[in-house]
């Protein structure tokens, strides 16, 4: 079998630290070989910055049926069973559904994002209908190629929440498991005592991910959410540093959704505290009815408003979703999967930066990619 083998060359922002290194990077059947510190390679497929692609630890793509709605009460807009987006979903056709979620999947590939995990309502119908979409859009044409964390939810219908039978919920969670990578599920608050509980041991037991929201409207929703012993928890906005001492002993990763929580007017969350207390931060952009996908706007959100270095921000955006979500990629070093995206450094954005990493986390945007590897198979064996 004939072997794929390419090279790209230029800045490298190289292993854990992210350190611009001129040279070259020999990626082979869709695994980094090598790196070399050998400038000037002529017969590299492309030349730019190389940095990891990104990894979308957090979104629900389902909303993209329901974009820039007028943001009124949060809660009204969101919370199961009859938030507007629930109702709006269980109104849409499947076949609406997957062309908007192909659109989002698209949209997440051209603006250099490698990888996403994605809350998906709807019960196995949701998750079929995403897996749809995912095959769409691979399809399409779109430049790459895009792993997806499928985290379902029990509840029957589309845009279902903790609405329905528990039985049925519980019967539900072992036919998503076959095709899903987990379940997602709201605040703790959405459920009846005991539900979350009996979903959370019915997903371990098939040995999925389970993940939940958590602090987001406020922090009444944490202590439950942490006695669930997830894999996972989402936005913390209003956690305490007492909450985040606790997640950290339970080495839970976290996952932040700046811009979202900024338009949805819930506050910021604590990310400079949480990386303080140790826990492992990744970022989403959550809603696609509020946001897009683009985790290029993600940086500049983190860089600017959490007063974190620019190495801690492109790590929140690549590695530690990469991390998160047990994926072997978002960092360039060699045996990793090849998940990188080239960017031209003589474009009108980005001609005479100095500083290469402070470049990319401030001001590189999706109009400057020039390249994006995307061969499959990112998720560990």
């Amino acid at each position: 079998m004939p072997i794929d083998e390419y090279l790209l060359s230029g800045s490298i922002l190289c292993g854990e630290a992210f350190d611009a290194v001129e040279g070259y990077i020999c990626i082979r059947d869709g695994v980094i070989a090598e790196i070399c510190e050998e400038p000037g390679r002529v017969d590299a497929l492309a030349h730019g910055i190389i940095l990891p692609a990104f990894v979308n630890a957090h979104t629900h793509l389902g909303d993209s049926v329901l974009k820039d709605p007028e943001i009124t009460d949060i809660a009204g807009l969101v919370r199961p069973p009859d938030g507007l987006k629930h109702r709006v979903l269980r109104a849409t056709s499947t076949h609406d559904l997957v062309r908007a979620m192909q659109a989002s999947i698209c949209d997440m590939i051209v603006t250099g994002t490698c990888a996403f995990a994605d809350f998906r309502e709807g019960g196995l119908p949701g998750v079929l209908a995403l897996m749809r979409a995912i095959d769409a859009a691979s399809a399409s044409g779109c430049a790459g190629a895009v792993d997806a964390v499928i985290l379902g939810r029990p509840g029957g219908g589309k845009g279902d929440g903790a609405e329905g039978d528990e039985g049925d919920a519980m019967d539900e969670i072992g036919s998503i498991l076959k095709l899903a990578g987990g379940i997602g599920i709201s605040s703790t608050n959405d459920y009846e005592e005991g539900v979350a509980a009996a979903i959370a041991e019915r997903t371990r037991r098939h040995g999925g991910i389970f993940a939940i929201h958590a602090g987001e409207l406020d922090s009444t929703d944490i202590k439950g959410a942490l006695e669930l012993n997830p894999d996972l928890l989402v936005h913390l906005t209003h956690a305490s540093r007492d909450d985040l001492r606790g997640v950290a002993g339970e080495n839970i990763p976290v996952v932040v959704c700046i811009r979202s929580n900024l338009v949805t007017r819930v506050g910021i969350p604590p990310v400079k505290e949480m990386l303080a207390a140790g826990l492992l931060v990744a970022a989403g952009t959550d809603n696609v009815m509020f946001n897009s996908v683009d985790l290029f706007s993600e940086m500049r959100f983190l860089s600017s408003l959490c007063q974190i270095d620019e190495g801690q921000v492109l790590r929140i955006c690549t590695r530690a979703g990469a991390l998160a979500l047990g994926l072997n990629c978002g960092v360039i070093e060699s045996g990793m999967a090849a998940r990188v995206t080239v960017l031209d450094k003589d474009s009108y954005n980005l001609t005479g930066a100095k500083n290469i990493l402070r470049s990319v986390v401030r001001r590189a945007r999706a109009g400057d990619i020039v390249f994006c590897s995307g061969d499959a198979g990112a998720r560990m064996q």
